[in-house]
């Protein structure tokens, strides 16, 4: 028998709001519009010799940080093969969508390495930080498996796990 632990982590002060819009398989895409996301995490490793998997008050100002940085920005996915977004001289940011074009403060945009503003890539883009995190701040932890969970209304939840 294979025993695994982990620990799973659902704060209330884990969350983000964001504005964002879908873009969907046929081309059209959602009004721009916000959600006010919750975030939740798992982390599976092996025990340390105190039996634990990670202190949770070291790995909590981890997950702060990540959504902190999403607080309040209009989320822009950077791999989308037809959505752009350009930094101007002013000290805006121009994004264009189709017939869309949208002039925003550049401090107010967050450009991210997804092709969508889905829930579930923004799991995917919190556990890619998460990982990173870890292995900068916590070297001697060695994660087996991340779970990350991204909620953008109550009961409806983008979910990525990653095994490594």
């Amino acid at each position: 028998m294979k025993k695994t632990w982990s620990i799973r982590i659902h704060k209330d002060y884990l969350k983000f709001s964001a504005a964002h819009f879908l873009i969907f398989p046929d081309g059209s895409a959602e009004r721009l519009h916000g959600h006010n996301y919750k975030v939740w995490v798992g982390v599976e490793t092996e025990l340390d010799p105190h039996g634990l998997v990670i202190n949770f008050k070291e790995i909590k100002p981890i997950v702060k940080a990540i959504v902190d940085e999403l607080d309040e920005r209009l989320i822009i996915p950077g791999r989308h093969p037809v959505l752009t977004c350009e930094r101007l001289p002013d000290g805006s940011a121009e994004i264009r969508y189709r017939e869309r074009r949208y002039l925003i403060p550049a401090d107010e945009v967050l450009v991210l390495p997804i092709s969508n503003s889905s829930a579930e890539n923004l799991a995917g883009y919190v556990a890619d930080q998460l990982l990173q995190r870890l292995g900068r701040q916590m070297p001697g932890v060695v994660p087996l498996a991340v779970e990350v969970g991204v909620e953008e209304t109550p009961g409806q939840r983008g979910v990525v796990r990653v095994a490594l």
